[in-house]
């Protein structure tokens, strides 16, 4: 499909882009906002979702040709926000080849014995490679600021281990993504906004349908009786790590058709930057092809 069909996306997303953080307030925000769609528009969008991939599809194989940048998409939430099927349903169409998707879990010894951004250093994509980051180092500054005796286990010497770590971390967290843009990779964050009342009712259809067990945990309702730590600690986050360079996308997560066209149309609009195109064969190559096309066409 043609780019020019998508010229008004940058204007789509940018409610959502959040590049500076500074008075940026998670209550403005509302998780149920599908951008003055409705339900009776959800065909429409399914149909908008479908071109989307079909062009992330084809910007993705140039990328992966071109090779001079990297795009890293980090995905953080609550429990049942929907990053899993997000993340299948928007790379439904890409090349396997050219992606790269790791999902984060408790640290290992290994890890806690390195700096909280060992783990993931290992995982960042190279050039021409798209890699998707299912939680990321950004637990650092979320589950382990909300469950503070976490650190214990990582050792870090007492004198470091005051208020003014948090405060580290985020401009570690920053230095580092400028960082990586220096580099050519460009960075995609987001956060997907669930409601207490939506997360309520998906983790009851789990329980409800067994087909669906599998994915609950006892430690979800856990997690759960934190939820306000946890609405403070992501308003923290993302006040004091977004950036132009390395912008949070807060997408409304109720409701789940709107959240994948949401993601797919940012990463779309971030590949458009990038100015890709397939490399260009020069005179040299040209003759080479030529001599191919006659060796092979004189058999």
């Amino acid at each position: 499909m043609e780019k020019s069909s998508f010229k008004n996306i940058h204007k789509f997303i940018k409610p959502y882009v959040i590049a500076e953080g500074d008075g940026f307030r998670l209550k403005d925000h509302d998780p149920a906002d599908t951008h003055s769609l409705k339900s009776a528009d959800k065909p429409e969008a399914k149909k908008w979702l479908e071109q989307s991939v079909a062009l992330l599809s084809e910007m993705q194989d140039m990328l992966y040709a071109q090779s001079n940048w990297g795009l890293l998409l980090i995905f953080q939430a609550m429990d049942a926000a929907g990053k899993d099927g997000t993340i299948k349903h928007v790379m439904s169409g890409v090349n396997p080849q050219g992606v790269d998707v790791f999902s984060f879990k408790a640290p290992s010894n290994e890890e806690i014995a390195h700096d909280f951004l060992w783990r993931t250093n290992r995982c960042l994509p190279a050039r021409g490679k798209i890699g998707i980051f299912n939680r990321s180092y950004y637990e650092e500054v979320l589950v382990v600021k909300v469950h503070p005796e976490l650190l214990e286990k990582q050792k870090i010497p007492k004198e470091f281990r005051e208020e003014h770590l948090w405060k580290r971390r985020y401009e570690d967290i920053s230095a580092f993504e400028k960082y990586l843009t220096h580099n050519g990779i460009a960075i995609r964050k987001f956060f997907l906004h669930l409601s207490r009342k939506e997360q309520k009712r998906r983790f009851l259809e789990r329980l409800d349908n067994p087909e669906k067990n599998w994915k609950f945990s006892a430690a979800d309702v856990r997690e759960r009786r934190h939820w306000e730590a946890y609405q403070a600690a992501y308003e923290k986050m993302i006040r004091h790590t977004a950036a132009e360079h390395a912008p949070w996308v807060v997408v409304p997560a109720d409701n789940k058709w709107f959240t994948r066209l949401l993601v797919v149309a940012t990463i779309v609009d971030a590949l458009s930057a990038m100015n890709l195109e397939y490399p260009k064969v020069g005179e040299r190559e040209r003759a080479e092809l030529q001599a191919a096309r006659k060796e092979l066409e004189s058999e």
